[in-house]
């Protein structure tokens, strides 16, 4: 049996867990690069019976589902995966199994982007080693020192796009900030809002109230787009919009013309249309908003539950008896 780990980006899968049991039964190979193209793919996986997918980094469809005719398991980390073509895979009787993760991860990393981008601090981290790094040359008076004005969260609202475990937990901390939270969804209820802490109001209310506006939504039809121009014109010129759910919930056209008009504040995002996202995206050079990679999940305990768990997924495979088992 022949194993594929794939977009192995910190080259950290066999390390982050005990892969011995597997290793006894099955060559395993990792790939470090991401493959964009099918053909690429195809070619690099036609071999494999099992490939294990970090995330949502490779999507697996119909097209390359059915031109891999010796997969039989593909073990994606977390229990869904919006990349992979259950029905499709079930098919062409690919099992699907899926892994645990961090609870916590995610939410941890949005306040951490409320505050890069509240408080400007990639902005000044980079000035001031520009200037160390300029040696005194023509750095400007107080060589990079103090250029912005941060905002406060302490009294300000936060407004929670998406009331779910991620939510919950992003709420928890804003009250922790002394933040007043305010929450909405399709079909949030007011009773669960209320249980959360947080105030159930109108998408309109949501954006033309909070001061930090935080998405947490599940990626799907009704989605796309949910943040789009006509929310960028209720948002305060001071606002801020965060985003560590997916990227196309955001339209980008949208959020770029905010940015650039000064319509906001500013943007903190960890999530993307493309990812990895290219190097001639636009909102590499945006004003006012701070990027991540899609860091959200990357944790070393979250790997260590992700690669060790898809390590068992394989073990059990193997021996007539697969667990968390997705179709």
């Amino acid at each position: 049996m022949r194993v594929a780990v794939l977009d192995d980006y910190q080259q950290v899968a066999l390390s982050s867990a005990d892969w011995s049991a597997v290793r006894s039964m099955a060559e395993i190979q990792v790939f470090t690069e991401h493959i964009v193209r099918t053909e690429a793919l195809v070619r690099a996986l036609e071999p494999f019976e099992v490939v294990v997918a970090m995330r949502e980094r490779t999507y697996f469809d119909a097209e390359r589902l059915e031109r891999l005719p010796k997969l039989r398991l593909l073990v994606t980390t977390g229990m869904a995966n919006a990349a992979i073509d259950l029905a499709a895979a079930a098919s062409r009787g690919v099992l699907v199994c899926g892994t645990g993760g961090s609870a916590y991860a995610t939410a941890e990393l949005t306040w951490g982007l409320i505050l890069a981008v509240a408080r400007h601090i990639p902005a000044e981290d980079r000035r001031m080693r520009a200037a160390g790094g300029a040696g005194g040359a023509a750095v400007g008076a107080h060589g990079g020192w103090q250029h912005t004005i941060g905002t406060e969260l302490h009294g300000k609202t936060l407004g929670i796009a998406g009331l779910g475990n991620q939510g919950k937990k992003v709420a928890e901390i804003g009250r922790a900030f002394g933040m007043k939270v305010l929450a909405w969804s399709q079909n949030l209820d007011a009773g669960a809002a209320k249980k959360a802490h947080a105030k159930a109001v109108g998408k309109k209310k949501l954006f033309s109230r909070s001061d930090v506006v935080t998405v947490h939504y599940k990626l799907g039809p009704r989605s796309v787009g949910l943040v789009g121009a006509a929310e960028f014109a209720l948002m305060k010129p001071t606002a801020y919009l965060v985003n560590t759910s997916r990227g196309p919930i955001v339209d980008s056209t949208a959020l770029l013309a905010a940015l650039r008009s000064g319509s906001i504040a500013g943007a903190a995002l960890d999530v993307y249309d493309t990812e990895p996202l290219p190097l001639s995206d636009p909102l590499r050079t945006a004003p006012n908003v701070v990027l991540s990679p899609h860091l959200g999940y990357v944790t070393d305990d979250a790997y260590r539950v992700f690669y060790g768990e898809a390590a068992e997924d394989i073990v059990a495979f193997a021996r007539g008896a697969p667990v968390r088992v997705l179709t």
